[in-house]
């Protein structure tokens, strides 16, 4: 994938179709998960795993926290693993010196998911609020 997908950008062809950004596929996956990332959220923080969950969003093979929902098995184009703060940390993720930052930082998680999505360019955490 090239970085000019993930922002819709053709410059060889600027006055051709554009095609569609992947992240759109993750927006509308996203909105059919929503009830249960946040039942996986409430286990988690009601189980005391931790009080930061995270969902890593990815199209390939991640060993990062625990596979809840597949894209092949779904039929969607994102799988969602579920992990929390400290397994980021312990796997050096997040930096434990970055460790404050980023909890000041997290939003409430009753509100929103934290997901972590991965593309082969990179890495980035977004907030994204449940759907009521």
């Amino acid at each position: 994938m090239e970085p000019e997908e993930l922002l819709n950008e053709d410059r060889n062809n600027p006055d051709g179709p554009k095609k569609e950004s992947p992240l759109l596929s993750l927006e509308k996956d996203l909105k059919f998960f929503n009830e249960s990332i946040r039942e996986v959220a409430v286990e988690i923080m009601v189980e005391g795993l931790s009080s930061y969950p995270i969902f890593v969003a990815h199209q390939h093979e991640i060993s990062l926290g625990e596979l809840i929902l597949d894209r092949f098995d779904l039929n969607t184009e994102w799988s969602i693993h579920a992990s929390t703060l400290e397994e980021f940390v312990e796997k050096g993720v997040i930096k434990e010196i970055l460790k404050e930052r980023f909890i000041s930082s997290y939003k409430n998680p009753h509100d929103y998911m934290c997901v972590f999505v991965v593309v082969p360019e990179g890495a980035n955490f977004v907030y994204v609020p449940y759907i009521k």
